[in-house]
């Protein structure tokens, strides 16, 4: 996909303004063709299938992965996380069981309750899971696109599955 992406680029190259008009006309496209497709119909996506909704959210969690955590931070730029992070902590939570099954591992629910951004409590899953992640949404997303290792996040995790699933959590699809 990389090799792919990095010839498209070369092949096209164009002034910054014609890039950002370009990439604007492909947002409201992208957008257009999300909101008009079947909610319960998969369409093709590099790793597999998803329907639009998770599509939807899996690209807004590659652009805050991308955005705030591999461009912003570095270059020092103020890019604080919102109460739109509960899209990307949903998906995170939304993945565990296919994560859980890519790694050859049974299948447990978890429950998660997360603190927002603003305080406020973002709570996942059933709460009589006997498995749990609690802690900082924000520590929650960044172990979620490998940019925070587990160890680091602050996390408090319990029950038989809290530790594993800690450890498969991704923001996106995993192969």
């Amino acid at each position: 996909m990389d090799d792919a992406m990095n010839a498209l680029v070369r092949s096209q190259p164009s002034e910054p303004a014609e890039i950002f008009d370009r990439w604007r006309a492909g947002r409201r496209a992208s957008v257009a063709a999300l909101r008009e497709a079947d909610p319960k119909q998969p369409v093709h996506w590099v790793a597999a299938p998803l329907k639009p909704p998770a599509l939807a959210t899996t690209r807004l969690a590659e652009h805050w992965a991308h955005a705030a955590l591999d461009i912003a931070a570095p270059l020092g730029l103020d890019y604080p996380d919102t109460m739109r992070l509960r899209h990307v902590a949903w998906l995170g939570h939304r993945t565990l069981p296919y994560a859980f099954q890519v790694a050859g591992e049974p299948v447990a629910d978890v429950f998660c309750d997360l603190t927002a951004p603003d305080g406020s409590s973002w709570r996942l899953g059933d709460p009589a899971a006997a498995s749990s992640i609690s802690g900082s949404a924000s520590a929650f997303c960044r172990v979620g696109a490998q940019r925070l290792a587990p160890s680091a996040s602050g996390l408090q995790i319990s029950g038989p599955y809290g530790e594993k699933a800690l450890s498969l959590l991704r923001n996106y699809a995993v192969t």
